[in-house]
């Protein structure tokens, strides 16, 4: 059954609050009258009461008159298959991830191909349309410069101003005071992949922000907009480098042991200089590594006590939790490299034996002021000959011990900076970066591809360094993109990451909640159990993000209905979980606690639990619905074309709604069409539905077979559409069968004289 409400000159809410307030004051008086009241005369009354308000509420509500219509109607109720439904539903959210998947793929072919046709230019006079020149003129004048043109507001882009007609390039402010050559001759090349995406956003309309980001610095992004936006204050430029979405699609997942030298040679200025080079080492790990940082001097110690012999996954809490305890270290005695090495290793070795961490690359990586030799009997015996592990070594400060911090990392697949201050730092410590995806690079012959966290898009768009982020949640898929050109010797060179983002919307769309039912509701979640979406997700706090809001487990918003305390893992729970994150399918039900009323009130419920893998991601999605009413469901529909009078007569005058949050039609260019409300845009469709030539399209856009994979889908038509003809036609049903109902029983309001009757009679008009 689909939404369907008509206005009332009460809420239920205010129709109970006067009930109850009526009923307090009867009972106040008769206990004024006589205290000594029998328990079974107040249970009577209470009953009463009861029954009086059942009656009214049935006779109110016309209930019995629409159960009657539906029957007479031949209104069927089945039972929902929750295997089949999830299934059907997931399988929908696979299409529209290989659609995207399929975009970013041409976005990478296209930058590989233009990185190896272009000839290298010693000019540095390169145009290119630079986000922070960009000027914005009307419509109709004619730009004097390649900066000026003309920006429109899109709701499809985060209400942020756009020319969807190019693609415009931003680079940190201390890149773009003075590009070299190198990157210019990257941003040139880089040029040629604006016919590829403005061809992409032509055939996927639905089709979010579009990216390439080098590894020399720069992000061209699709469509082009001025940076900084117009309302936004300019602040410092996030490097993007460093980001999940840019260095998870360049390495593999990580194991990292981080040593700090402690002794009393580094200085204050140089044990802040290996803090911030710390510091920048965590920003570039994701969720789907682990990490530690150690400590030595004479001992070698875990920087935060209750992570002792262990890695941790690196969230961004536990990245928090490092960051605040750097700030306390304390510089003392001599350091013991050898012990400090051995400590790495065999931590290293036992996640390696034991399955734990990534179960991937491994390195360390070593922030000192330089040690005394190169320590090769500590190398030979834990990491010589097959290297294992790879060696990252951090010069600070001084150059004394130059050679043998660089033998260090060069003898064991290392790489070797030199930290004289915090000057190009980031580039600097992102260098291990490119290091570690050689072998990705060297070895394989696809692309991996890289599904994020969820984090909020909007005008702010993940390029702030701040944490004040605004617009719809999101998640992006990204891919490597290699350096094919031929060298002398051969190399293993990342050009950058090929990205597209994936609004949360889109998912939600294709699991209408109508499929599911009232009380139902769908969710997905991550390989580490994190949730991507689920109506009990809250990632603000008044108008900022939360500190943890992308690590949310799914054990923390599934509350279980159990006797133990509120934190204790229920066993049900974790095998959902733990099933999700194994991507299997499956069902399951137990009880759990709910809120409601703006979380003023508390319920328990039991809910049937169904679960299935969104094939080509790390996703899963699941599903709970009610047990009981929740499996079943009322089909019955109107044919529009079939109907014997025109169907929008069932939709005049402005007492009904519809739900906001269904997708009952849309056109695919949404932003060519403003409907004042929901209302208008449904009547809209349901007046072009009786129009000779009408088509339902009620199937989205199919992902490319295999065949043809990464080649371009036919172009969408400006005014093309989608309609959901089963929801749209049961719309009409529900609106046929309620027709005249929007008023209470006359004849009951009339002829019940008792006095809630009588109240109600009065309040209602």
């Amino acid at each position: 059954m689909t939404v369907w409400s008509s206005s009332m000159g009460m809420t239920n809410g205010s129709l109970i609050l006067v009930l109850v307030a009526l009923f307090l004051g009867l009972l106040d008086t008769s206990l004024q009258q006589d205290e000594d009241i029998p328990h079974n005369e107040v249970k009577n009354w209470a009953l009463k009461f009861g029954i009086d308000l059942w009656e009214f509420g049935r006779h109110f509500t016309n209930v019995n008159e629409i159960q009657r219509k539906y029957q007479d109607r031949d209104a069927t109720v089945v039972r929902k298959d929750g295997l089949v439904l999830i299934r059907e539903l997931a399988a929908e959210v696979k299409n529209m991830i290989d659609i995207k998947i399929n975009t970013v793929m041409r976005i990478l072919e296209s930058a590989e191909q233009a990185a190896l046709s272009q000839k290298s230019d010693s000019s540095s006079n390169v145009k290119y349309l630079d986000s922070r020149k960009l000027l914005h003129i009307p419509i109709h004048e004619k730009p004097t410069s390649a900066n000026e043109m003309y920006f429109q507001v899109n709701r499809h882009f985060d209400q942020c101003a756009v020319n969807t007609s190019y693609s415009s390039v931003l680079l940190p402010e201390a890149l773009a005071k003075d590009p070299d050559e190198q990157i210019l001759n990257a941003i040139k090349w880089s040029e040629h992949l604006d016919p590829v995406f403005l061809n992409n956003y032509e055939t996927d309309p639905s089709l979010s922000w579009q990216y390439f980001g080098s590894t020399l610095g720069f992000l061209r992004r699709y469509p082009a907009m001025k940076w900084p936006v117009d309302g936004v204050p300019p602040q410092d430029l996030h490097d993007f480098r460093s980001s999940a979405w840019f260095v998870e699609a360049a390495t593999s997942p990580k194991d990292i042991v981080i040593l700090l030298d402690a002794s009393s040679t580094l200085s204050t200025k140089h044990r802040n200089l290996a803090r911030a080079t710390i510091n920048v080492i965590l920003d570039t790990l994701g969720s789907n590594d682990f990490v530690n940082i150690f400590t030595f001097s004479d001992v070698t110690v875990e920087l935060v006590p209750c992570y002792r012999e262990m890695l941790v996954q690196a969230t961004d809490e536990n990245k928090r939790t490092l960051k605040a305890a750097l700030a306390n270290v304390k510089g003392d005695n001599v350091a013991n490299f050898t012990g400090a090495l051995a400590t790495a290793f065999e931590i290293l070795h036992k996640y390696n034996r034991t399955n734990q961490g990534c179960q991937c690359n491994q390195a360390i990586m070593l922030v000192s002021s330089g040690p005394p030799s190169a320590f090769k009997e500590v190398f030979k015996h834990y990491n010589w000959p097959h290297m294992p592990v790879r060696l990252f070594s951090y010069l600070i400060g001084k150059s004394s011990n130059y050679a043998e911090m660089k033998q260090m990392a060069c003898s064991n697949k290392g790489y070797f900076e030199f930290i004289k201050n915090t000057d190009r730092l980031r580039m600097k410590v992102f260098n291990y970066v490119l290091v570690m995806a050689r072998p990705l690079i060297m070895y394989q012959t696809e692309h991996p591809l890289y599904w994020s966290s969820v984090y909020p898009g909007g005008k702010t768009n993940t390029l702030l360094a701040s944490d004040v982020k605004e617009g719809k949640l999101m998640v992006s898929v990204s891919t490597p993109v290699f350096d094919k050109r031929n060298y002398t010797t051969r190399a293993a060179n990342l050009l950058g990451v090929a990205a597209v983002d994936v609004p949360i919307q889109q998912i939600q769309k294709l699991v209408p909640q109508y499929k599911l039912g009232p009380n139902g509701y769908s969710f997905v979640v991550n390989n580490n159990g994190r949730i991507i979406y689920h109506p009990d997700f809250r990632p603000l706090y008044v108008e900022r993000l939360k500190p943890n809001y992308n690590n949310v487990d799914l054990s923390e918003v599934e509350i279980v209905d159990s006797e133990v305390y509120p934190r204790d893992n229920n066993s049900l729970l974790l095998d959902l979980r733990h099933d999700m994150i194994d991507q299997k399918e499956g069902e399951t039900e137990f009880k759990v606690k709910l809120h409601y009323d703006e979380m003023r009130r508390v319920t328990s419920r039991r809910h049937r639990y169904f679960y299935h893998p969104i094939e080509g991601t790390p996703y899963s999605l699941g599903l709970a619905l009610p047990d009981g009413y929740g499996l079943y469901e009322v089909l019955k529909e109107e044919e529009i074309k079939l109907s014997a009078v025109n169907v929008t007569d069932y939709f005049r005058g402005s007492n009904w709604k519809v739900n906001p949050d269904w997708v009952y039609c849309e056109y695919n260019y949404a932003d060519d069409h403003n409907f004042q409300s929901p209302e208008e845009q449904v009547l809209h469709f349901l007046a072009r539905s009786i129009q000779p030539g009408w088509k339902w399209m009620s199937l989205r856009p199919r992902s490319p077979q295999e065949n043809s994979m990464h080649s371009y889908p036919k172009k969408l038509e400006r005014h093309s559409h989608f309609c959901d003809k089963s929801l749209v036609q049961s719309l009409v049903f529900d609106a046929m069968v309620t027709e005249g109902l929007e008023h209470p029983s006359a004849a009951y309001l009339k002829g019940d004289k008792h006095p809630i009757a009588t109240l109600m009679a009065l309040l209602h008009r």
